[in-house]
């Protein structure tokens, strides 16, 4: 760690954001809320998704891109399906609104399935899941995000970064959580290989002109991140392929815009060239697994699936076989105790976002 990275407890973290929403308008329970879902990220390690992006956030209230006090609303509902406006209110507010509902609904009906338009950045795909686990559910999220990868043999921005999380309740074993960018790494990767002043690795990115870049800036300016896989030869069309469905769940079925069309989250960035829709959108589902079979089958049955798992014969020089969901339960039991470390161009962003709000960090 640099001597210059500094370390702040994760509740003075959590109070800094709270009191910055709060500050922009954002309600109380609303701020605190908001403050959850983003600094559970820096919590779980997950540091491109966490603080380093409350700037943004900051940004696009005080101009009125964000609504700070919005209103959402079921457009269209059935017994386990439900579609949400969520009136261009914080993704951190409007995703675990809407969250809410598909776990409601799996309560009663089994499954519950919602689609959100008109929404905004929801932080970590992952936080979502865990809410679904705290009831003995299998939990799913996902999200449509504004273009910064190329399809497939593209040399321009088409598609978001389009995470997606899925989180299956085990007994006496962890669950398994997977939460993962549908591309080869998610914008905030480049982002702080730009802080660190670090290249990145070949199959990130390419640049303007699409050839592959080991140059985090070319990717930045006016390059693009590549699918999971990056290209053909390495199953690239996989990455493609399961970005282009999550586009489809979390806008097409929403009614927000998808693909190029997704709004930026950064004032730096231009508006695309036309709407298809309203906003970015999300999904979410809810699945009660005793409508399946009897639920301590089930996670026994998960919990001989890990355990398994874990006895396979490493390969050398690697610490053995992880399950999805272990880097991040590490990297909360470490900074639970231990602090979330700040890069020094991230502590400086804070610092700057308190001196303009009067909330204090330190």
């Amino acid at each position: 760690m640099s001597a210059e990275t500094r370390v702040l407890p994760w509740p003075r973290l959590h109070e800094f954001c709270a009191g910055v929403f709060r500050h922009l308008g954002v309600p109380e329970a609303e701020a605190r809320l908001a403050a959850d879902v983003l600094s559970s990220a820096d919590r779980r390690g997950i540091d491109s998704h966490g603080v380093a992006r409350l700037r943004t956030y900051v940004d696009l209230i005080s101009v009125g891109k964000i609504n700070p006090r919005p209103r959402p609303r079921v457009v269209r509902e059935t017994a386990s399906t439900a579609t949400v406006d969520g009136d261009n209110g914080l993704g951190l507010v409007v995703g675990p609104w809407a969250n809410d509902i598909a776990i409601e609904k799996a309560e009663r009906a089994g499954t519950g399935w919602v689609a959100v338009c008109n929404t905004n950045h929801y932080g970590i795909a992952g936080y979502y899941v865990l809410r679904a686990l705290e009831r003995d559910m299998i939990g799913w999220s996902m999200t449509n995000s504004s273009r910064g990868v190329a399809p497939l043999w593209g040399a321009e921005r088409m598609l978001g970064t389009n995470p997606i999380a899925i989180g299956f309740p085990g007994r006496d074993e962890p669950p398994i959580v997977l939460d993962m960018s549908t591309c080869a790494v998610p914008l905030g990767k480049i982002e702080i290989a730009v802080r660190k002043g670090e290249s990145i690795p070949l199959g990130w990115a390419i640049d303007r002109e699409g050839n592959p870049t080991t140059d985090p800036r070319a990717m930045i300016e006016g390059g693009a991140l590549l699918p999971l896989g990056s290209d053909r030869e390495h199953s690239g069309h996989k990455g493609y392929g399961l970005a282009l469905a999550v586009d489809v769940l979390s806008a097409v079925l929403s009614g927000a815009n998808w693909g190029p069309f997704a709004p930026p989250f950064a004032l730096r960035q231009a508006d695309p060239e036309r709407k298809v829709g309203k906003g970015i959108g999300h999904f979410f589902g809810a699945m009660r697994i005793d409508a399946f079979r009897d639920p301590e089958e089930f996670k026994a049955q998960i919990d001989d699936f890990v355990r398994t798992l874990r006895a396979t014969r490493p390969s050398p020089g690697t610490p053995g076989v992880l399950i999805p969901g272990d880097p991040e339960r590490t990297a909360q039991k470490e900074r639970d105790v231990h602090g979330i470390p700040l890069l020094p161009a991230v502590l400086e962003d804070l610092r700057d976002i308190s001196r303009r709000t009067g909330v204090p960090l330190e």
